[in-house]
Formats: C-alpha cells, sequence, structure tokens
C-alpha cells in the first residue's frame, strides 16, 4: 500500500515537473530571434509571433520552414508545433522565408519590410544559381544591391575596392569570363552610379521587378514520374503547375495555369492532374516521398488560393496597407 502511494506520488511529481514551455530560434533573412513558446502553442501562434515582432502584416506569403531528413518541411497552422515533426533538443530552429511569391512585386507588396525580405531572399538564390541569371542581368541586379546598401555613389567615398569584400555576382558568371575583380567592379560601378538618387526600398524594388522575368524565380521544383516511368520535374509557381525535362529548368514542356486545372488530387504517392478543357488528357505523375507529396499539395493549395486573390478587389487590410504606405512614402519625400 505504501508502496503504491509512493509511486503514485513520484508519478505526480513528475507530471508538475513537465516543461510548460520551450525555446524557439527564428532566423530570418537577416536576423536571428529567440522566443519562449507554450507547449500548447499551435503553429499559428508562433507565425503570429514573429510577424508582429517584425511589424509584418503580408503574412500571406511567408511560413516558418525547418528542415526533416534531408527534405523540406513548413509548420502547419492548425497544428501544434511540438505535434510535428521536429528534432528534440532546443532551441528548435524555423526559418521564416517567403513560401509564395507575388506575379508583379511592385503592385503586389507593399510594405517596406515585405519587400526587403524578398528582396533577400531572391538575391540570395541567386548568388546560390537556385535560379538562373544571365551575365549581363546579374551585373544589373548587383549595381541594385550596391544601390540598397551603400546609397548613392560617390567616388570620392567608394573608391576603387570598395566592392572587394561583397559576394554580388553568380560564381558560374565569374568563371564565364576572364575577366579580374577589379573589372567586376568597374562594370557593377558604371551601373550603380546611374540609380543616384534611388532609395533603399525603390532599389530593392528595382532588383525584384528585373528578378521576377528571371525563368526560375519563384519555382518550387519537384523530381517526379510520369506514368510511364520518364524522369521529370515539376514546378509549382505562382502562375501554374509546369513540367519539364530534368536538364532543363528553364523551359517547360507543358504548363497547366491554375485558371486551367479542375482538379488535382493525389492518392499515396501518385498525383492527377485534371484539366478543365476535357479534351485535354489528365496528367498522373508519381513523386518518390509521402512528405514530399504533401509539400507539393501545400504549395498548389496556397499558390492557386493567391492566384484566384488576386483577381478580386483588394481586401479592406490590403486597401488600407496599400494607403498607408502611400502617406509613408510621400512623408520620406518631403
Amino acid at each position: 500500500m505504501a508502496g503504491a502511494i509512493a509511486s503514485r506520488m513520484s508519478f505526480s511529481s513528475l507530471k508538475r515537473k513537465q516543461p510548460k514551455t520551450f525555446t524557439v530560434r527564428i532566423a530570418t533573412m537577416d536576423a536571428e530571434m529567440e522566443f519562449s513558446c507554450e507547449v500548447k502553442w499551435k503553429g499559428k501562434d508562433l507565425f503570429d509571433l514573429v510577424c508582429r515582432t517584425l511589424g509584418l502584416r503580408e503574412t500571406w506569403f511567408f511560413g516558418l520552414q525547418y528542415t526533416i531528413k534531408d527534405t523540406v518541411a513548413w509548420l502547419k497552422m492548425d497544428k501544434k508545433v511540438l505535434d510535428h515533426d521536429v528534432p528534440t533538443e532546443e532551441p528548435k530552429t524555423f526559418h521564416f522565408l517567403a513560401k509564395f511569391y507575388p506575379e508583379n512585386a511592385e503592385e503586389e507588396l507593399v510594405q517596406e519590410i515585405t519587400q526587403h525580405l524578398f528582396f533577400l531572399q531572391v538575391k540570395k538564390q541567386i548568388l546560390d544559381e537556385k535560379i538562373f541569371c544571365p551575365p549581363e542581368a546579374s551585373v544589373l541586379l548587383a549595381s541594385y544591391a550596391v544601390q540598397a546598401k551603400y546609397g548613392d555613389y560617390d567616388p570620392n567615398v567608394h573608391k576603387r575596392g570598395f566592392l572587394a569584400q561583397e559576394e554580388l555576382l553568380p560564381k558560374r558568371v565569374i568563371n564565364l569570363y576572364q575577366m579580374t575583380p577589379e573589372m567586376w567592379e568597374e562594370r557593377i560601378t558604371a551601373w550603380y552610379a546611374e540609380h543616384r538618387g534611388r532609395a533603399r526600398d525603390e532599389a530593392e524594388m528595382e532588383y525584384l521587378k528585373i528578378a521576377q522575368d528571371l525563368e526560375m524565380y519563384g519555382v518550387n521544383y519537384f523530381a517526379i514520374r510520369n506514368k510511364k516511368g520518364t524522369e521529370l520535374l515539376l514546378g509549382v509557381d505562382a502562375l501554374g503547375l509546369h513540367i519539364y525535362d530534368p536538364d532543363n529548368r528553364l523551359t517547360p514542356k507543358i504548363s497547366f495555369p491554375w485558371n486551367e486545372i479542375r482538379n488535382i488530387s493525389y492518392s499515396d504517392k501518385e498525383f492527377t492532374i485534371k484539366p478543365l478543357d476535357k479534351k485535354i488528357d489528365v496528367f498522373k505523375f508519381n513523386s518518390s516521398k509521402l512528405r514530399v507529396n504533401k509539400l507539393i499539395l501545400q504549395l498548389c493549395i496556397g499558390n492557386h488560393d493567391l492566384f484566384m486573390r488576386r483577381r478580386k478587389a483588394d481586401s479592406l487590410e490590403v486597401q488600407q496597407m496599400k494607403a498607408q504606405a502611400r502617406e509613408e512614402k510621400a512623408r520620406k519625400q518631403v
């Protein structure tokens, strides 16, 4: 009897000692933050806290990303943070990143913080060669990145070698030409000098306006096989679904715009795309992992929702944000 009471007491004391909070580290494109979270928190609770801390209101573009078994995953808003397949050690790290991309950055990205985070993310993707960028466009983009960081060109301040420590061009572009770092700096500076008068946010927006026309901008690629077992790539982006040859990520073999798709479904590892036009064949493909299938479906649903939303009148919230952004810009110009 005494032993039973003792075991009950020890069990109840263990229960009491269960931690009520856990630590999370959030990495944005240019900062890190740590938060203490309650064990009952869902993904939305953490996501909302991060957005409030950043002062970011255009939340629909972003998510909290983590990696599990070499596969990218995103925190689900309606699921407890600790119920995700996240590492047990603390702090648990998530990356606050753009999950969905605008069709037109200038029209859709309202807040300066939103533009800045997109600029940093897209710049990194170009430098890491996840987005292919031709040499001439790479130099022009680099010049806008320099304007955003250094402000107006001043030959008395920005002397030869001032860009020596900056990573501004993809290595592939540098390796294409027999040019010294000094020669590259000269090319970039010639463009940079042309951007006089552009504020940081304007230079970053010019960068995004050029980058959004690059073929790989905003595309998430996945290895798939069609019914015949042929290896292909699936691309998911703001405009629809695209099928590529594995050795050509620039030009799709076939595209399915969101407004021409009747239904997307998957069972186990097989996906089915049903076009609205019944004369067009249903497209079926297989992906290797259930976890990847879930990610593909998430991206399809999110991109389709945003595609439809863009084609409606702005919500009251977006109208207010745009009005505030215009007022802020007018104040800066005074």
